[in-house]
């Protein structure tokens, strides 16, 4: 047996809709949004009593997407926020994009702050990490000719 796709990442926030917004700034699609509960959903995840508002993105392609999740109940539990890249764990959610610098621009505008800086990998590629919602890394790459 092998892996067919990779379907989704999920992502927890307590403000879902600021994520969304993010997100869809980014150039994500909202392909739907829903609020999972249940017997099925306790035994998934291993809790009790969930009650979670969803929301799917795809990216243009329509071969990525991204699952935002936020926990009615059980109450959410806080991680720290703004960990250094060297955390074990997700590491990043990289995205390929045009005109890095315009999109660190608009996503600015939804509280993105660049890590480090631009760098530019040889003649291939020119990447930035932002600090996303609620603290997430989010790698960013354009592609040079």
């Amino acid at each position: 047996m092998t892996v067919r796709r990779m379907d989704n990442v999920g992502i927890v926030f307590e403000d879902l809709e600021a994520a969304i917004a993010f997100f869809v700034e980014l150039g994500l699609e909202v392909e739907g949004r829903a609020q999972v509960s249940g017997e099925f959903a306790d035994q998934c995840v291993g809790l009790e009593g969930i009650r979670c508002d969803i929301a799917m993105l795809r990216t243009p392609d329509g071969h990525s997407r991204l699952e935002l999740s936020r926990y009615v109940t059980p109450a959410v539990l806080e991680a720290p926020l703004k960990q250094p890249h060297n955390t074990v764990g997700m590491h990043r959610v990289m995205f390929a994009v045009d005109g890095l610098e315009d999109v660190i621009e608009r996503l600015g505008k939804h509280g993105a702050e660049l890590l480090g800086s631009i760098a530019r990998y040889e003649d291939s590629y020119k990447l930035a990490y932002i600090r996303g919602p609620e603290g997430i890394i989010v790698g960013l790459a354009e592609q040079l000719a």
